[in-house]
């Protein structure tokens, strides 16, 4: 039996990735799974475009409203972005995504 792993993800480290865009990596799998928490603060904007060449991208929009470049997302929404999609994350007034990445197609 695999042992449960759990982190709390106020104390997660945080890396700023954009200029107000924070990612806290909550937990990785041996195979490339993960899951994160990022918060885009309000105004900030993903430079260039996110594509995933890979792997797909399942967000929750926990808190505020997130934009991919298109259409906004308020809390409580579930996106499922697949494998050869592509958005531009950001956020007018700010906001927390909950962001899990299967495990990397070969």
């Amino acid at each position: 039996m695999s042992a449960i792993v759990w982190s709390d993800g106020k104390n997660s480290p945080s890396q700023e990735v954009f200029q107000g865009i924070y990612v806290r990596q909550l937990w990785q799998g041996e195979a490339g799974a993960q899951a994160i928490l990022v918060d885009i603060a309000p105004g900030a904007k993903w430079q260039g475009i996110d594509f995933h060449h890979d792997n797909s991208e399942e967000v929750l929009v926990m808190s505020g409203v997130f934009n991919d470049g298109t259409r906004d997302y308020p809390a409580g929404t579930f996106i499922h972005h697949p494998i050869g999609s592509s958005h531009i994350p950001q956020s007018a007034t700010g906001c927390q995504l909950f962001i899990f990445y299967p495990e990397h197609q070969s």
